[in-house]
């Protein structure tokens, strides 16, 4: 090898570099001239990518199903009669899909805590969108779990109400002896309107 034809190697060398760099970093004339950088031909013909970016464009707002404030109070108050028909004292809280209270029922004589925990029942059962009972059965010690998450309870009386197959609200009732009863008062209230949810 010669010296000249080191020297012309070394300087393409680093020249190559800033061409292979340009392609890497910067659109080609092509692509710049595309809306969405890429060339015609790529352009015409959707992609995933493609695909993904228009229907995310397209869904800047999206519509969720809620519970209505009116089934919200027919629920509550069923749950209620079913709790006075078992002369137990509790408190029954409804959530929405997010985990915001919409709704706090305290019964007459019903302890101090059965709020806080009426509402985590209900936060746990529409954030998993099963029963917190069902849940309850499917935690095992030995490492971290499910009930870890901040803000969950999993003891019976946390159901979830649904439409269309996923969940739009929970229902958790607080301050029977056991989870059970309170399972049972939530779903006394949940029938209340099971028949008007789609």
């Amino acid at each position: 090898m010669t010296g000249s034809r080191r020297i012309r190697l070394i300087a393409a060398g680093p020249l190559a570099g800033l061409a292979l760099l340009g392609a890497a970093l910067g659109p080609t004339a092509a692509e710049a001239s595309s809306p969405l950088g890429r060339t015609a031909a790529e352009a015409s013909s959707p992609t995933p990518a493609t695909s993904v970016r228009d229907s995310r464009a397209a869904q800047a707002v999206v519509q969720t199903e809620v519970l209505s404030a009116g089934a919200a109070l027919e629920i509550a108050e069923a749950a209620m009669q079913e709790a006075a028909r078992q002369k137990q004292r509790v408190t029954v809280v409804i959530v929405d899909r997010s985990g915001a209270t919409r709704l706090v029922v305290k019964g007459d004589g019903a302890g101090p805590q059965t709020e806080e925990s009426a509402r985590r029942k209900a936060f746990t059962a529409v954030s998993f969108g099963r029963a917190t009972s069902e849940l309850a059965k499917g935690l095992n010690g030995g490492g971290p779990t499910i009930a870890d998450i901040p803000g969950t309870l999993f003891l019976g009386g946390g159901v979830p109400v649904t439409s269309g197959g996923a969940p739009v609200a929970g229902v958790g009732v607080g301050g029977a002896p056991s989870g059970d009863l309170d399972e049972a008062i939530a779903r006394a209230g949940l029938k209340a309107v099971a028949d008007r949810l789609r």
